[in-house]
């Protein structure tokens, strides 16, 4: 364990985001992936090219508070392989105990997303889309055609019966017919993790994500959050303007209760931070 570690400046580094660290930090008993992204797509490829299977998890503020009220959430996170920071509410629990970590390691989808799809698009990989309403997954599906020639994509709609056996198993041979490298499924939280969870072992893909909304964001029905705003730490109130009635609960609420817990834990002394540095490619 590195104790001594209290902050990571980028005047330690270069400005390039792949000499950062990739870092594991036990956070209230929560392991969390700092990692950038651009060390989350050397990971993807790298699970790719050995014909690995890794799920690409990620924490934020709801997904935290998630973990400390479903037990078989929990277990999910900490068996992804990787369970990036997705937020800056992490970050700044992070802080809040004593880790101060640069905004590189704040590897949210809004970024993720476009720079993985270039990655691909140059390696020739395959997507899988799950999720969505049937004429969302398909506009996503033509979106990703025309600006990524080189990957090949399909996809299949989140409305199904997840409890019915005989569908779910239709949609992994669909899957598994097709054979893609990464599979992204965006049933929305923690619909999509109880899935991944559930049908992981079925599945005969190289990396898993849950995306939220991923799949509506690439067919343009959901706007990414400007860059300047989610630099501020404010991507929280954007999205909360946004979806008010949707998000209200999760964001007036949740992020209350999240710094809640972090400072109780540091104010009792009960959860000490735990920093372990690794090495790529983490699998």
């Amino acid at each position: 364990m590195i104790s001594s570690i209290t902050s990571i400046s980028q005047a330690e580094y270069s400005n390039e985001p792949e000499t950062l660290p990739i870092l594991r930090v036990n956070l209230l008993e929560r392991r969390i992936t700092c990692i950038t992204v651009e060390g989350i797509i050397n990971v993807i490829q790298s699970a790719c090219n050995r014909n690995k299977q890794i799920v690409v998890a990620n924490y934020n503020v709801h997904s935290f508070n998630l973990s400390m009220q479903l037990p078989w959430f929990y277990e999910f996170l900490q068996s992804a392989e990787i369970a990036h920071c997705d937020g800056s509410g992490i970050l700044k629990g992070l802080e809040f105990m004593g880790l101060r970590l640069p905004i590189q390691y704040r590897a949210s989808y809004s970024k993720l997303m476009p720079e993985l799809l270039d990655s691909c698009n140059q390696q020739s990989r395959s997507i899988f889309l799950l999720g969505s309403k049937p004429e969302i997954v398909a506009e996503a599906q033509e979106q990703l055609k025309q600006q990524y020639p080189n990957i090949s994509v399909a996809g299949h709609h989140g409305y199904f019966d997840k409890a019915n056996p005989q569908q779910n198993q239709e949609i992994i041979e669909e899957i598994n017919r097709f054979q893609p490298n990464i599979l992204i499924v965006g049933m929305g939280m923690p619909t999509q993790e109880k899935w991944i969870q559930q049908y992981r072992n079925q599945l005969e893909v190289n990396a898993i994500l849950p995306g939220g909304a991923v799949i509506d964001r690439l067919a343009g029905i959901v706007p990414d959050c400007p860059t300047f705003i989610a630099n501020l730490g404010l991507e929280w109130l954007y999205r909360l303007c946004r979806e008010p009635k949707r998000l209200a609960s999760r964001y007036l609420l949740g992020n209350p209760a999240f710094l809640f817990n972090v400072a109780l834990a540091k104010f009792l002394e009960v959860s000490k931070l735990q920093v372990e540095e690794k090495t790529f490619p983490l699998i």
